[in-house]
């Protein structure tokens, strides 16, 4: 019987604690990636790119099986945001500002030709609408500070105003990456006060006076 991965189980980057806020130097990794703009409640793209991402990566994890015999559970999914004025995820929460992009996380034997016979396969069964929009990408954000968020999105904008304004400065750093989210819970089942949700500021060592 072939082992089954659990990277939620094995890579450290998905470790977090509520009301923890933890230095973690996260490894280099692959990502199956869609882009997008705006709310993301009122936003087809943001749906469509849901509905582009699962197939072709739950299609990646049956190859992987079949052909290399190495599963893995499908890792949960992720978000990078940002936007020109940072203070939208915060003070103003002005959704319609945001730019994101969605991301399933692939293992590191997955290589672009896999990935481009998933998305052949999808194509063929039933075409999602953002399908060709779905790219493998690597992706290397080094040393972050992340804590685990319980409850609703709306409710981050605290979290993240405490994150960005005191415990980074506090550490010795500044931000220098991109806001990224991972979803331990789906979203579309869960209650939002049940949401389970890390969140990430990749960051650098805050220079110092005059160098």
């Amino acid at each position: 019987m072939t082992n089954k991965t659990d990277f939620r189980k094995t890579l450290d980057a998905y470790q977090a604690r509520q009301g923890r806020f933890r230095v973690v130097d996260v490894p280099d990794m692959s990502y199956l990636m869609i882009d997008g703009h705006g709310d993301p409640n009122t936003s087809p793209a943001f749906v469509e790119a849901v509905e582009a991402l699962y197939p072709v990566a739950y299609k990646l994890k049956f190859a992987s099986k079949r052909d290399l015999e190495r599963d893995y559970v499908v890792p949960p999914l992720e978000g990078l945001w940002w936007a020109e004025d940072m203070s939208s995820f915060t003070s103003a929460r002005d959704k319609s500002r945001w730019d994101w992009t969605l991301m399933l996380m692939v293992p590191d034997w997955i290589d672009q030709a896999m990935v481009g016979a998933a998305v052949e396969q999808a194509r063929a069964k039933n075409r999602p609408a953002r399908l060709d929009d779905v790219r493998l990408e690597p992706l290397s954000e080094g040393r972050c500070v992340q804590t685990l968020h319980v409850g609703s999105f709306d409710d981050e904008a605290v979290v993240l105003s405490h994150l960005h304004h005191e415990v980074i400065p506090a550490q010795g750093f500044r931000m220098a990456g991109t806001h990224h989210e991972i979803y331990l819970s789906d979203f579309r089942r869960v209650a939002p006060e049940k949401q389970r949700t890390i969140l990430r500021q990749p960051v650098t060592a805050e220079a110092a006076p005059g160098a």
